[in-house]
């Protein structure tokens, strides 16, 4: 898929996908890379309310775009995303959950079992 952003963060990490998926031949990077390649008029934003229903206690969760902090948070997660809004990254720490960059969330589990992406 062809790269629409010009964001140099956003290209960097599209490369660093595309190449995580030939090395450990997994198909999660590349779906995340093909997410983030797409025109700025198809960011993905997510409330953490949106979270709470679609995950459970403890689960792993990528975001191809922005975290929002509406809604409340009442299980633990570790979520990778994009970005984070000041407030969504407070609800999630204050629930005992985890903020992470998507550089961390593969170097942690490089073939991507149990995570789950929520767009």
């Amino acid at each position: 898929m062809k790269v629409r952003t010009t964001n140099p963060e956003s290209q960097n990490l599209i490369k660093f996908f595309n190449k995580q998926a030939k090395a450990n031949k997994v198909k999660i990077w590349k779906y995340l890379a093909d997410y983030l390649s797409k025109s700025k008029r198809s960011n993905i934003v997510v409330n953490i309310g949106k979270l709470v229903r679609l995950s459970s206690d403890g689960d792993i969760v990528a975001v191809p775009g922005k975290v929002l902090g509406s809604g409340l948070l009442n299980h633990k997660l570790s979520v990778a995303a994009f970005n984070f809004t000041p407030v969504a990254r407070t609800k999630i720490e204050a629930a005992g959950g985890k903020c992470i960059d998507f550089y961390e969330l593969v170097n942690k589990n490089p073939k991507g079992s149990n995570i789950k992406i929520i767009r």
